[in-house]
């Protein structure tokens, strides 16, 4: 008997029996979901032991002439044109030269090919539209974004006929047709394998003529542009009763086309998310017939639509929501910034202040990580990647910190962003927070379910192919194949064994790492951490086996060491692609400080949790061997980290770049005036500080400040006043039946503000709240 005979028969079909009892078998929509996509950076952290350099040489995400003209000429016209105040509480719409123009200038047509009359843009062009008109307006941003992620273009462009694209593809382009997505329906949310959506194949009469077809019931809610969609494309579980495409009765989920003027299409009403006024509502269709030609890639493609829908999501998940939310960070540090040192209270500027520099630094050091996130994965979907693990990070990682960023936001502007009106630039994008956590996979799934729970098998490099094996029908051919794949994971615990035992006793000393001056610790602290998560991972699988897909709370915390280990590379990446600033250093140690705290903070629980008690004490004494001892940032860095928002500098400019700064008169465009001049002035404050003379006036009285310089100090005061008013309303402008607004706003020097601002912004009677 030869070695690997003894091997297979006494080692490997024990171990293989055990496994086919201990693991769970893959569902057809777990198994198309986890197939979606493909593996790239989340694949190399998962080994324990990320190749630096193959990060390192990822090209970084950049944009065509094109694409840079586009977002200086046609993006800044169409902010110009959005009144968010007057969207929200007085249209409650985009106003339609807006409409007209996102179709005009092919909005709707970035990710179609100009071939089929789209733009044609990269991923990043397509991230930088949807990032900078998310700083003007939430309902701009969301119109924007939803045809070019999932929905009919997409899935058209991937798995259409050539007669569908040729058709439709030039038709959405333009915005002659208005496209919509409806998945989600009141029965199936975040599980849409539990649709009650259906389609029966049968015959029917279609232009005339009788064709093979589906017949359609459904309801769906939710859907995004669905009020103001012209084509529907639709996920329904097809049958077959009749069996007139072949021998299945049960076909499974399919994609289809359904023009929303066919007979029986309900479709119009709208939902208000969040009073967020973008379109969106609720669909049904009773009895509704379609020839099958109107399936997303034909009869071929009928019963695919579960594997289609995660194909496509894989790419636009990780764009449209991160995008949207790297803007309301990166806004957040801009606001914030300049708001703290306008606004004083004790006679200093209340960025001065521990407790709001606190704030300030965790916004910046978002900003930083979640746009360092965003162009690295833009950078991946550019090269060809659809990376669905690293989308469904993003966008989870991305909507939290966004959520955290906001909440901060708030709690620095205090009531001047509590006080609704045309002068709070804040509260419409908080408002609008619960959605982005809500939608694409709502968060608590992604985080308990999606993250580790399908990143564990499709990033490892062996389980996905070990549970391949596991579900083969055939043992002989499914146990030959577990016994290669099985053995070679065997050899990857034990490296990876010693791996993390010598990295984490030598606190990431034996960690490789690249000459990357004062980030090389980081790259070895993380290349520790990834040794202990890739072990941790592996002793988890185990000793738990099918049971960690139910222990969802582990599942989590796994998921969480990942989400830090990625968007640490990524702060990292960005770093190094910007020629390693060391102005920028601060805010690269605070990300990196505090991704240390969460990492070890995580391992900390797992180890606590973890049902095999044995296998919790050894993982923590090769990997935490001294417990949990990250600290987050220090308060120097904090404070060094809240100053670079407080004054204008190349790194304040790039950690907000790409922002909308708003119309004269705006309370965005009040507030950076004021900033502008209160740095402008600092120099006078300075000196009027040193000779003991606190009022200006008193000091150009007594001949210490020239005519010009008090002007100066006068505007200044009158620009500050300005930018801190909050806005205030008639009793009966608020009255379902009021009168015509006389709008104000609350402040000492009303003739300091622009005359549109005191003459009455809204000037529609309309506000109600019926």
């Amino acid at each position: 008997m030869t070695d690997q005979s003894f091997r297979l028969k006494w080692l490997s079909r024990p171990a293989f029996r055990l496994a086919r009892k201990a693991m769970p078998g893959l569902s057809a929509t777990e198994r198309e979901a986890i197939e979606a996509g493909d593996v790239w950076w989340d694949g190399d952290l998962f080994t324990g032991n990320p190749d630096w350099d193959k990060l390192l040489a990822v090209p970084p995400a950049s944009l065509s002439a094109d694409e840079e003209a586009f977002l200086a000429g046609p993006v800044q016209t169409l902010c110009g044109m959005l009144d968010d105040w007057r969207i929200t509480w007085t249209d409650r719409d985009l106003p339609e030269e807006a409409w007209d123009f996102l179709k005009r200038h092919r909005f709707f047509g970035m990710i179609i090919p100009k071939e089929h009359g789209g733009l044609g843009f990269s991923a990043y062009a397509h991230s930088e539209v949807v990032r900078t008109i998310s700083t003007r307006s939430v309902a701009a941003a969301v119109a924007t974004m939803v045809p070019n992620s999932l929905g009919p273009g997409e899935l058209l462009l991937r798995f259409g006929t050539k007669e569908q694209q040729d058709y439709w593809l030039p038709r959405l382009a333009d915005g002659r047709e208005i496209p919509c997505f409806g998945l989600t329906s009141p029965e199936a949310g975040s599980d849409a394998a539990s649709m009650t959506d259906t389609g029966i194949v049968c015959r029917g009469e279609h232009e005339g003529r009788e064709v093979l077809g589906i017949r359609l019931n459904w309801h769906k809610r939710y859907i995004t542009l669905g009020p103001v969609a012209t084509v529907l494309g639709l996920a329904f579980k097809l049958r077959d009763p009749e069996r007139l495409l072949g021998q299945e009765e049960e076909i499974g989920i399919t994609v289809a086309l359904v023009r929303t003027n066919t007979p029986g299409v309900e479709i119009g009403r709208r939902h208000i998310p969040c009073f967020q006024m973008f379109q969106n509502g609720p669909n049904e269709g009773r009895d509704v017939f379609i020839p099958l030609d109107d399936v997303i890639g034909g009869r071929e493609r009928v019963g695919q639509g579960w594997r289609m829908l995660m194909s496509a999501l894989a790419a636009g998940r990780g764009i449209s929501l991160p995008s949207l939310s790297a803007a309301g960070a990166a806004f957040a540090a801009h606001t914030c910034g300049a708001y703290a040192r306008v606004r004083e209270q004790f006679h200093i500027p209340i960025g001065k202040f521990e407790g709001v520099q606190e704030k300030l630094a965790a916004i910046a050091g978002t900003a930083y990580q979640l746009d360092a996130a965003r162009r690295l994965t833009c950078a991946g979907l550019d090269q060809g990647h659809h990376p669905a693990v690293v989308s469904g990070i993003m966008k989870l990682q991305a909507t939290e910190r966004m959520r955290t960023a906001l909440n901060d936001a708030m709690d620095i502007h205090g009531g001047k962003a509590v006080i609704d009106g045309p002068l709070n630039y804040l509260g419409n994008f908080y408002r609008a927070i619960p959605v982005g956590i809500t939608v694409e996979g709502a968060n608590i799934l992604t985080r308990c379910l999606i993250v580790f729970g399908q990143g564990s098998i499709r990033s490892h490099p062996f389980i996905l192919k070990e549970l391949l094996a596991l579900a083969d029908a055939d043992e002989t051919r499914g146990l030959a194949a577990f016994d290669d794949v099985f053995w070679k994971h065997v050899g990857h615990t034990t490296k990876t064994f010693f791996r993390a035992w010598g990295r984490s006793w030598s606190g990431g000393l034996l960690s490789p790492a690249p000459n990357a001056g004062a980030a090389t610790r980081f790259y070895r602290q993380l290349g520790r951490y990834a040794a202990g998560f890739a072990l941790a991972a592996d002793f988890a699988f185990l000793t738990m086996g099918g049971a960690l897909k139910r222990r969802e709370l582990i599942s989590a915390r796994f998921g969480d060491i990942l989400s830090e280990l990625f968007l640490l590379s990524a702060a990292l990446k960005r770093w190094q692609d910007e020629g390693r600033k060391p102005d920028d250093l601060p805010l690269l140690h605070y990300c990196m400080t505090q991704g240390f705290r969460t990492i070890e903070a995580r391992f900390a629980e797992i180890f606590a949790n973890l049902p095999n008690r044995p296998a919790a004490w050894l993982l923590k004494l090769i990997v935490q061997p001294f417990g949990a001892r990250a600290l987050g940032p220090s308060d120097a860095l904090v404070a060094q980290c809240a100053t670079i928002l407080l004054a204008p500098s190349p790194a304040r400019d790039r950690l907000t770049p790409g922002l909308y700064h708003g119309r004269e008169g705006d309370g965005l465009a009040l507030l950076d005036r004021a900033f502008a001049l209160v740095t402008q002035t600092q120099a006078i404050h300075d000196r009027l500080r040193r000779d003991n003379r606190p009022d200006w006036r008193t000091a150009h009285a007594a001949g210490a400040l020239s005519d010009a310089e008090a002007r100066l100090m006068e505007e200044t005061e009158n620009a500050i006043a300005a930018a801190i008013a909050v806005d205030s309303f008639a009793p009966e402008e608020l009255s379902p039946h009021g009168r015509a607004p006389t709008h104000d706003q609350t402040q000492d020097a009303d003739e300091t503000l622009p005359s549109h601002a005191v003459g009455g912004v809204i000037s529609d009677p309309s506000l109600t709240f019926h």
